[in-house]
């Protein structure tokens, strides 16, 4: 039994002769009897070190033997054990004596928790390459054999993932065996069998030869492809594509397409996503000729499926399926069979749909054209820039760049900004908020006249909002416009209007120009924070309101970096000795930390040891 296995390897391991070099193997075997799962797993990871201090022979003697009859524990042990003997060859003494971790891996492909036998299998495809092809027909192929005819559909799922590494090396009678094998797992009775073959499929025709491509692979995609099981139909659709790559174009026709047709039109919503999700794929594998006479129809009939899940894969793919249109009648297909899917998808009633076909749907105008995304595609833009989900208007607000290149800025505003601006002002703030938060990629892509012009005052308002997360954002994004647009722009655009702000009878807004002078001092650099900003700071710490003046204490520490060591002695330093002695208990804390946070006697008056507080 184990236990005596293990009884017997302690005593006799710590043994009569003293013998030190058996010290690491009576220590694992102890470890792995204790009753902590965690120092069990750790006795695990540590297997390679044990290895090593072993060596190989020890560990292709006592090191395997042990862990292969030994070992029933936690899923999360038997994980750690079948990825550590992935990596195992060279303590076992190399390639040469690769099949000892076999065993050890074959009874892990067989346990009934699906991740480990993953892991097993991962590792068993990753040792099989360092077989020879002797070894290989001798020790590998048998193994695969036992799996694929064992009693349990455990060791059957696993074997599916073993075929095509071992089929490549070996002789063609044992190949003959090995597509015998696969054929009865594609029919297995078990679905959880027939769907890891299927998933399969694709990976093993890949190593096939084109003949048994034809004869055994096609036969078996159609099965599969009718199987009454909907998880192992949506399978093989995936190994359409692979198959698909691998058949002379003559041949789709009659091979492929009709089991294709047929999954694009499944009962079973999941088939139809499956199709919709793999559809660029299936169009590339396919070939022009094809894509135009069934892959457009089946595209329309996706984009206006009953469900909404294949609707939304569908729109997902509405670009790529148009970029990839043969070029001769590419516009035609657009015009006359997509858009009109397109036109309607915009008003879906599920609003992952929507979001689906926002987030593509303006790379269609660089395919269109200026006049035809003019006529036909901005109205599309301007309805979905107005949509109530507000995923789908920023997947629109964040690709307005290729628009931009197709039909110019101009005509962009014209018919797109009323829109922007609309959401600018909503009443609903995290409405609000989702816009500042793209606004300097707008301002990146309309450029500093047209922001000025038409966004700026739009910035401002929201410094002065009533919800503090959107001035808190509305600062932030003041930051982000200067690094775009530079210090000089800042002077003459954005600073006046901020410290205008200091004198607003609102405290909170007060407070909002402290704070975009404590972001905005880094960015505009030393001569404007000095000559510009300083003195407003300074100004401030006379404020009546014990916050404004508490505020004032912070930004003076969150600047000083920025100043130069005169400034700091003479203007800053008093004024943070004066709020150091003022009655508001908070005001005098600021102060202190500020003072302490810069310490003004130090020669080195400018070294940035700065402390942040928030609010």
């Amino acid at each position: 039994s184990a236990g005596s296995c293990h009884s017997v390897s302690s005593s006799g391991m710590a043994g009569a002769d003293g013998d030190d070099s058996l010290y690491p193997i009576a220590v694992l075997i102890d470890e792995l009897r204790n009753e902590d799962v965690q120092l069990r797993l750790n006795s695990i990871k540590k297997l390679s070190t044990i290895a090593l201090a072993l060596g190989v022979e020890r560990t292709r003697t006592e090191l395997l033997p042990f862990l292969t009859d030994t070992i029933y524990d936690e899923d999360e042990v038997l994980l750690a054990l079948a990825e550590q003997l992935g990596n195992f060859t060279m303590l076992v003494g190399g390639p040469e004596y690769v099949h000892c971790l076999l065993p050890p891996l074959e009874s892990l492909a067989t346990v009934e928790e699906t991740v480990v036998r993953d892991k097993a299998v991962e590792s068993l495809r990753k040792i099989s390459h360092e077989h020879s092809p002797v070894d290989l027909e001798v020790h590998f192929e048998p193994l695969v054999k036992r799996l694929a005819s064992g009693d349990w559909f455990t060791s059957r799922t696993s074997a599916c993932g073993l075929f095509s590494v071992c089929y490549p090396r070996v002789s063609s009678t044992v190949k003959a065996e090995i597509r015998q094998h696969f054929r009865n797992l594609c029919s297995d009775d078990t679905p959880m069998v027939r769907r890891a073959a299927a998933s399969k499929l694709g990976e093993f025709a890949k190593v096939l030869e084109l003949e048994y491509v034809k004869s055994d692979i096609i036969s078996l995609f159609t099965a599969l492809a009718s199987d009454e099981q909907d998880s192992v139909r949506l399978l093989a659709v995936e190994a359409c594509v692979s198959i698909a790559t691998l058949l002379p174009q003559e041949d789709l026709e009659t091979l492929v397409m009709p089991t294709l047709r047929q999954a694009a039109e499944d009962k079973s919503w999941r088939v139809r996503y499956m199709v919709a999700d793999k559809f660029s794929e299936l169009q590339k594998a396919v070939g022009p000729e094809i894509t135009k006479n069934d892959l457009v129809p089946a595209f329309q009939n996706l984009l206006k499926d009953c469900e909404a899940e294949v609707r939304a894969a569908a729109a997902n793919k509405v670009k790529e399926f148009c970029e990839n249109l043969p070029e001769d009648s590419r516009e035609t297909i657009i015009m006359t069979h997509i858009l009109p899917c397109v036109k309607e998808l915009v008003s879906d009633t599920n609003q992952h749909v929507k979001s689906a076909l926002a987030s593509v749907i303006m790379g269609l105008s660089t395919i269109l054209g200026k006049d035809n995304t003019i006529e036909h595609l901005l109205p599309l833009f301007l309805a979905q820039l107005k949509d109530e989900c507000p995923e789908v208007r920023l997947n629109i607000i964040s690709n307005l760049d290729c628009v931009n290149e197709v039909i110019g800025i101009r005509q962009l505003s014209q018919s797109l900004l009323p829109a922007i601006v609309e959401l600018a002002e909503d009443a609903k703030w995290r409405v609000r908020l989702a816009i500042i938060e793209y606004m300097p990629l707008l301002a990146g892509q309309l450029g500093v006249e047209f922001f000025d012009e038409k966004l700026n005052s739009l910035c401002m308002a929201w410094l002065v909002d009533h919800v503090y997360a959107i001035r808190e954002a509305a600062t932030c994004n003041l930051t982000k416009l200067v690094e775009k647009f530079g210090a000089e722009w800042a002077q003459n655009t954005i600073v006046p209007k901020v410290l205008g702000m200091a004198n607003d009878p609102n405290y909170l807004h007060r407070m909002t120009t402290l704070f975009c002078i404590n972001a905005l001092s880094e960015a505009c650099g030393q001569e404007i924070t000095t000559k510009h900003m300083l003195p407003v700071v300074l100004k401030m710490s006379n404020d009546q309101v014990a916050n404004v003046r508490f505020n004032v204490a912070k930004s003076l520490q969150k600047i000083g970096p920025v100043l130069d060591s005169n400034c700091l002695q003479t203007e800053v330093k008093p004024v943070l000795e004066k709020l150091a002695a003022d009655q508001d208990i908070d005001v005098k804390y600021f102060a202190q930390e500020a003072i302490r946070g810069r310490d003004y006697d130090d020669d080195d008056l400018e070294a940035p040891d700065i402390t942040l507080y928030s609010l």
